[in-house]
């Protein structure tokens, strides 16, 4: 069997089957367990529930205040903790009179120990009000449980109900307190599940056209969603919604008019995608814009439905060109360097492929967070022999594997960045990005562009690793050498004389 303990594993050896190592020999069968809950005793770097839902699938959404019933740790947590930049442009003509509203602010109950006893609706019901009257531009207002009101057993529902009717704006409750699934992908489910059941069908579109398409799973990270914006509407295909980058509320509730769906984030959002292909017979696709090569297939597969085929070749052909010369300078630089793709789910097998296609990179270790079974199978096919595939890694793992596997790059997210740092490896962020946006053609540029900064930083070249000799005057030279050798650092010679 080709699985895998890390040593730093030994007292846990659950995790052995959350670790594998491809071997083309393999049953077609074999991945790593995955979906269930953290094994005990593992430092993961997993989210919860309630950031799947606010942190992914409501965060972007631009016009809506976030009240948080929680104690005030769990509202700071939900607030600005990705890249979702949005334009002050909503769908009636007005404009919204705050910029980056959803980045700047967020509300919350401030639970204490007073209201774990006796009930927090009465305070969350304050909370809403308040935050109706602060913002009176704003379109709706969303309300999340934690583990805290979870716990207690406060009905949202209810106050979201009988608050929409006092304010004349949409309350929606979004019941995902952290404790109710192994990872934020149970967050994920509830977000999708309650906006279409919420939303979905309740209003009617300024306009359509033949050629509306809802793009779902695109959160707009660092601008991604205008890169893909500008390609469709010279292609001659109309965005009517997004689900949830740089969108308004409303935009949700007429998701039900567009003529396709597409789903970019398969992780998170495939699952309203579902219900409305199931309710309205919408038909979806899943698409990857990652690399010129898928953005080049995807985009074409999207022109084909609507004949539009000849205005995408001329698309491709002109961002080819555009881009080739300068993909060929950091292919030169980058090829044969080896990187750890670290992502929160799709990425890890969006990424591989195109990084080894146009920039000769080879992968050697992935790990995710939350990928269910079909995103491992995809992983799985997409990866070299050898490389370890890993669920759920903790901070320990995440050392052992730069040691054993030693990756050039890492791209991971902000908590996995300044421990590689620290361990002399350079990271780039993959999740909200350094210099993005990462998706089309010229993202991959920008990614290529940070991964070449990032590997040929000088600073790589400055570090100073000290050793700690337990009798200085008995070891020489050249074991204090050899020890520097072991950390796998790229400490220069110069360097190696300077500690020693």
């Amino acid at each position: 069997m080709p699985y895998e303990l890390f040593e730093v594993d030994k007292e846990i050896p659950e995790r052995k089957n959350h670790t594998y190592v491809k071997d083309l020999a393999d049953p077609t069968g074999e991945i790593p367990k995955c979906n269930t809950k953290t094994v005990p005793g593992c430092m993961t770097e997993r989210g919860c529930a309630f950031a799947g839902v606010k942190g992914v699938i409501t965060g972007a959404v631009k016009d809506v205040v976030h009240v948080v019933h929680s104690p005030v740790g769990c509202t700071t947590y939900g607030c600005g903790s990705k890249r979702y930049p949005t334009s002050p442009d909503l769908p009636n003509g007005d404009k919204i009179p705050v910029d980056q509203f959803n980045l700047k602010y967020i509300m919350g109950t401030d639970l204490k120990e007073s209201d774990v006893v006796f009930g927090g609706m009465k305070k969350l019901r304050q909370s809403i009000l308040e935050a109706a009257k602060e913002f009176p531009f704003v379109t709706a207002i969303y309300t999340y449980a934690t583990c805290t009101t979870g716990l207690i057993g406060d009905d949202m529902d209810a106050v979201a109900k009988e608050l929409s009717e006092e304010i004349g704006k949409d309350v929606i409750a979004f019941n995902a307190p952290g404790f109710s699934g192994p990872t934020q992908s149970k967050g994920h489910h509830v977000g999708n599940f309650t906006l279409f059941n919420k939303l979905v069908g309740t209003k009617e579109p300024p306009e359509t056209t033949p050629y509306d398409i809802n793009l779902i799973g695109e959160y707009n990270i660092d601008g991604d969603l205008w890169v893909l914006q500008k390609y469709f509407e010279e292609i001659g295909i109309n965005i009517l919604s997004t689900f949830t980058g740089d969108c308004s509320h409303d935009e949700i509730c007429w998701m039900h008019r567009a003529k396709l769906s597409l789903v970019r984030c398969q992780r998170s959002a495939t699952y309203i995608a579902d219900l409305i292909e199931e309710k309205y017979n919408i038909p979806y696709i899943k698409v990857d814009f990652f690399g010129p090569k898928y953005c080049a297939e995807n985009l074409m597969a999207v022109a084909k439905h609507f004949g539009l085929e000849e205005n995408a070749q001329k698309l491709i052909d002109r961002e080819m060109a555009k881009i080739q010369p300068k993909l060929d300078f950091y292919r030169e630089k980058l090829e044969g360097k080896t990187l750890w793709v670290f992502s929160g789910g799709p990425k890890n097998w969006h990424l591989p492929e195109p990084l080894k296609e146009h920039l000769g990179m080879e992968t050697v270790a992935v790990s995710t967070m939350f990928e269910h079974e079909d995103g491992y199978e995809k992983i799985k096919e997409r990866v070299g022999e050898g490389t370890v595939i890993v669920d759920d890694p903790n901070s320990l793992e995440l050392e052992e594997i730069i040691d054993v596997y030693k990756p050039d790059i890492i791209l991971s997210g902000i908590k996995e960045k300044y421990i590689a740092h620290k361990l002399g490896v350079p990271c780039v962020l993959i999740h909200s990005y350094e210099n993005g946006p990462y998706m089309g053609f010229e993202g991959f540029l920008n990614l290529a562009q940070d991964i070449y900064a990032s590997i040929y930083n000088p600073v790589w070249n400055m570090l100073e690793f000290e050793e700690t000799i337990e009798d200085e005057e008995e070891t020489s030279k050249e074991e204090v050498k050899g020890k520097i050798s072991e950390t796998g650092t790229n400490v220069p010679k110069a360097k190696e004389e300077e500690v020693l």
